[in-house]
């Protein structure tokens, strides 16, 4: 029992870093990312679920208009939580993300607790990310006269969060959500460099159709559109009706529902292995891509719920819906592409990020060491990409979008929690490390990145917390049933 709070040290992950540690082989992850790859895949991975899926649901199921100060609250546990990954990630660059870093800083048994629960948030975020990208194709599709059969573009199964009750909908598979899995799985397979290329491109699409949006929508904006039947009124911040229902428990659930779309740059750090300059890029990857996004989030989110009634927004495809509200319909053809490309590179930036986390873990002995093999030609971790992938699409086509929102958010808040702690222990533990970047006021930083995120979890529902529970009590009993006989670290010790 000892062996669980064993901690790997800095001059280990130092090593593996330089690549003088690759499980016995010659095939390292493969170093071809610049600090502009690292933006782009940060803003690939959080401009798309918050403002293109999961804005109209947190809007009209809790914030109303007030959905802005949702992502400006959850901008603020972003920003502290942002300046210790870039600590972090410049300090130790190695595939693993939080996982590693709580390796380093809290010990074996608390780096499985995140590891895992990083599994199920980038899995469950491709999920979401996939059913909203769905919705768009779809309705896409329909601007040319090409009708998808509703049976074959939705979820078979319906959840009423009210009621705690599973229902059929009639529908037999979100079958668009699997194929746009099927394709990204295999283009993460073939390799980074190419990834990202692809990447960079659609990210620079995605931000051409923001602004169009935003340019287009916003003579339209009209604060009548506030008026609801809970909100006669036409208040900011409607009056609240039951817990975390409108009012400021409506604005902190709702930036606890939108959060987990800030993983993007959760997601940069995984790659730090794949970056040219870890200790100089990595800082710039995480930094840079949070501050761009949370300006376009304000933004979108402030229009969107000025030009149609914030009740008609629980919907897959909320832009789409204001793009026609807007009627600006010439740009619906446009604009709904570059929404589709755009979620796109969520779902790659998703599926890239969850199997470099399989990989690390395997690589420590915690998992079967199949899911570190790298692939001998494209120097990919290709058996955990399939694997991930084969998993995250049969999930794509049977759930619906409002549950897996909400479980994936109170993964990424345990996560930032988890992180912000352990820089502020590593500083005390190893004070005199090279830490290329070190975020300011630490004592404050730390703590307050902490803290916010631990106050986001306070404000999903119960059912979120009991889920994350099965799922973190299933995670124990193969820790202890496989992963604590088999660590690296524990065998050597």
């Amino acid at each position: 029992m000892a062996n669980i709070w064993v901690r790997k040290s800095t001059e280990a992950l130092a090593a593996e870093a330089a690549h003088s540690d690759t499980d016995g082989e010659v095939r390292p992850l493969r170093r071809t990312l610049s600090a502009l790859h690292l933006v782009a895949l940060g803003i690939g991975g959080i401009i798309g679920a918050g403002i293109f899926v999961l804005t109209g649901h947190a809007a009209a199921a809790n914030a109303g208009p007030a959905v802005t100060l949702s992502f400006m609250l959850g901008a603020v546990a972003c920003a502290f939580a942002g300046l210790c990954y870039a600590e972090m990630a410049s300090t130790v660059p190695i595939s693993g993300s939080a996982y590693t870093y709580a390796y380093a800083t809290l010990g074996e048994l608390v780096a499985w607790i995140i590891g895992w629960d990083l599994i199920l948030e980038y899995a469950v975020g491709a999920v979401a990310v996939a059913i909203g990208w769905s919705g768009y194709v779809t309705s896409f599709a329909r601007d040319f006269g090409i009708n998808i059969p509703p049976e074959f573009a939705s979820s078979p199964l319906a959840y009423d969060s009210a009621s705690r009750s599973w229902s059929a909908t009639g529908a037999v598979v979100n079958l668009p959500a699997v194929a746009i899995i099927v394709i990204v799985t295999w283009l993460l397979v073939i390799g980074i460099r190419e990834s990202a290329r692809f990447n960079n491109i659609i990210v620079a699409v995605k931000l051409l159709v923001i602004f169009l949006f935003i340019l287009f929508a916003a003579p339209r904006f009209s604060m009548a559109n506030w008026v609801a039947a809970t909100n006669p009124q036409g208040n900011f911040i409607p009056p609240n009706t039951s817990e975390g229902v409108y009012g400021w428990s409506g604005v902190v659930r709702g930036a606890a529902v939108v959060f987990f779309a800030y993983i993007g740059f959760d997601a940069v750090s995984t790659a730090a292995q794949e970056a040219k300059v870890p200790h100089r890029d990595m800082p710039i990857g995480i930094l840079g891509s949070l501050v761009v996004c949370t300006v376009l989030y304000v933004a979108v989110g402030f229009v969107l719920t000025g030009i149609v009634p914030y009740d008609r927004l629980n919907v897959p495809d909320p832009i789409a819906v204001g793009i026609d509200a807007a009627g600006v319909g010439f740009l619906a053809p446009l604009i709904k592409l570059g929404i589709v490309l755009g979620l796109t590179s969520v779902i790659l930036v998703s599926l890239l990020g969850q199997p470099r986390i399989f990989r690390a873990m395997a690589h420590d002995g915690l998992l079967p060491p199949v899911a570190a093999k790298i692939h001998p030609r494209f120097h990919t971790p290709h058996v955990s990409t399939i694997i991930c992938g084969s998993v995250v699409a049969v999930f794509a086509g049977l759930l619906p979008i409002g549950l897996v929102g909400e479980l994936v958010s109170i993964g990424t808040l345990f996560a930032f929690a988890v992180v912000s702690i352990g820089t502020l222990v590593l500083r005390i533990v190893n004070p005199t490390l090279n830490r290329p970047f070190k975020a300011p006021a630490i004592w404050i930083v730390a703590p307050l990145g902490a803290l916010t995120s631990i106050f986001l979890m306070l404000g999903l529902p119960v059912d979120t917390w009991v889920r994350l529970a099965v799922w973190l009590v299933i995670g124990l009993a193969i820790y202890f049933g496989y992963g604590a006989r088999r660590s690296r670290l524990a065998l050597a010790g």
